[in-house]
């Protein structure tokens, strides 16, 4: 016999809900972010944690200063701010103090200006003018790093000799160093070409490229540490594979099918950069990338195809923020075209047609 005491209680959406908090969400976003941080330490010395502190600390204290001034609500504590503040740092070289007159005081001072600069435009001009967390029209790490990229070009291209440098490595990132070459002007050469700069000490071993014997900005050299933040974000939910797996596999169809099926080409294109860094952490943010599995997927493959055809054929020699900067504007347009219909809902096709009947 059914209990004819029960009440069926109806409640409004959601439904389903879920015990994690942006807080927490963070926290584990940041503890993704620590092996790479550590690499960046390890591979380019004690000037790595100086841009990672002076980041973070700027992030911290323009999220505070900006809520204040707009009368808003304290949000520290959701560590939003100090996850931007990682992700700008992982974004910026630790500066070559030769290309400073060899003076340390110069290249402090510039990296200090680089800090709060991008961390001014990442948490007040693109978080905060807009409203806050996730009100946000792009990711605001990639906003500060762009600012950063046209405003001071060579300041951020002022890349130091990794300590660890083996076979003459140099302080050049792979990807400027194929971008200068000219792998496809000689049909067929690509793979000599590339054994010749490796032999000259132009690209380092895939090996190293791997781990983080290379050029670069401190958080994007590892592939291997990003990977593992890859598996710890996957492990804990935090993120959905769809948009890492479609942005770097579109990378490498595009560019494995451009060099005639190079592998070691689409390797060090693959590992060069910041292409894990954005895909995994930046392209994945949930504010601006859209909700739906086919939007992520759609998102990822925007995201591979623009970030190819910048590498290869603009004057630079890396896309990956430009890429993700263009489809975080895209994003609304992808979540209106790929928008479930609800239960129940005919099309408007077909309620045309059957009218028109």
């Amino acid at each position: 016999m059914p209990d004819e005491n029960k009440i069926l209680t109806v409640s409004a959406s959601p439904h389903v809900k879920s015990n994690d908090t942006t807080q927490r969400i963070m926290l584990d976003v940041i503890i993704a972010l620590i092996p790479a941080g550590i690499a960046g330490t390890v591979i380019f010395g004690g000037r790595a944690l100086l841009v990672i502190g002076l980041c973070v600390f700027f992030s911290v204290l323009f999220e505070y200063a900006s809520r204040k001034i707009m009368k808003r609500s304290n949000t520290l504590s959701d560590l939003s701010a100090v996850v931007t503040g990682l992700l700008l740092a992982y974004n910026i070289p630790v500066l070559d103090v030769a290309k400073f007159d060899g003076k340390m005081w110069k290249a402090t001072v510039m990296t200090v200006l680089l800090c709060a600069v991008g961390s001014f435009f990442a948490i007040v001009v693109t978080k905060q003018f807009f409203g806050g967390l996730g009100q946000n029209f792009a990711n605001p790490a990639i906003v500060g790093r762009i600012v950063l990229l046209v405003s001071f070009p060579s300041a951020m291209t002022a890349f130091t000799t990794p300590r660890l440098a083996v076979d003459a490595v140099t302080s050049a990132t792979p990807l400027g160093v194929l971008s200068d070459a000219t792998l496809f002007d000689r049909a067929g050469n690509i793979s000599a070409q590339l054994t010749e700069l490796s032999a000259e000490g132009y690209l380092p071993d895939l090996f190293y490229m791997l781990i983080g014997i290379k050029g670069g900005c401190i958080g994007e050299v590892s592939g291997l540490l990003l990977i593992l933040g890859c598996v710890y974000l996957l492990m804990r939910g935090v993120i959905s594979p769809a948009i890492p797996v479609s942005f770097v596999g579109t990378v490498a169809v595009f560019m494995f099918a451009v060099s005639g099926g190079n592998l070691t080409f689409t390797a060090y294109e693959l590992l060069g950069g910041g292409l894990l860094l954005g895909a995994i952490f930046m392209a994945t943010d949930y504010t601006t990338s859209p909700i739906t599995t086919k939007g992520k997927i759609i998102f990822g493959i925007g995201c591979g195809v623009l970030c190819s055809v910048i590498r290869l054929y603009a004057s630079m020699a890396e896309g990956v923020s430009y890429a993700i900067l263009v489809m975080n504007i895209a994003c609304p347009l992808i979540e209106a075209a790929t928008k479930p219909r609800p239960f129940g809902v005919e099309k408007a096709k077909k309620k045309k047609e059957e009218s028109a009947a």
